[in-house]
């Protein structure tokens, strides 16, 4: 009997199927790279920063495995529980040490856009300029993602 995929081989499956649809939406050719996490992310990063760029309505699924990837990446370089971030519709995750919360509204919260988020995580975006400019909402005293970010050079 076959086992089954773990977790992981199923969230790298979905951001492959993610990558190539979007990556087909934008008339290129199928992701053809080594199918390693990190490469892959940045691939499905790129496609849908392209497709804004096209003026373009990217792929769903491609904003959620793009999304939720970088987000995983910011708690594994930042672990901890004083912050929430959060990049809705697509995912929140718990990152910088600090005081951990555990009932309603955590004390610091950092919350984009998902382009917005994206941008930020590949480097397009400066941290300050965002959070000057409103295009993320940043509250509490460990709402500072400026030293984690871009999120790019840990590829």
């Amino acid at each position: 009997m076959p086992s089954r995929p773990t977790a992981a081989q199923r969230r790298q499956a979905a951001l492959r199927e993610a990558l190539d649809a979007q990556r087909a939406a934008l008339d290129l050719p199928p992701y053809d790279r080594p199918d390693r996490p990190g490469p892959a992310l940045w691939a499905c990063v790129d496609a849908v920063l392209e497709a804004y760029r096209r003026g373009a309505s990217p792929v769903r699924a491609a904003v959620r495995a793009a999304v939720r990837g970088t987000l995983d990446e910011l708690s594994a370089r930042a672990p901890g529980h004083a912050l929430e971030v959060r990049v809705p519709p697509f995912g929140a995750v718990q990152a910088v040490e600090g005081p951990r919360h555990t009932r309603g509204t955590p004390p610091g919260v950092v919350e984009a856009a998902p382009r917005t988020w994206l941008e930020l995580a590949a480097g397009l975006r400066d941290w300050d300029a965002a959070v000057g400019g409103h295009a993320v909402a940043a509250s509490g005293e460990r709402a500072d993602l400026g030293p984690f970010l871009p999120l790019r050079d840990a590829e």
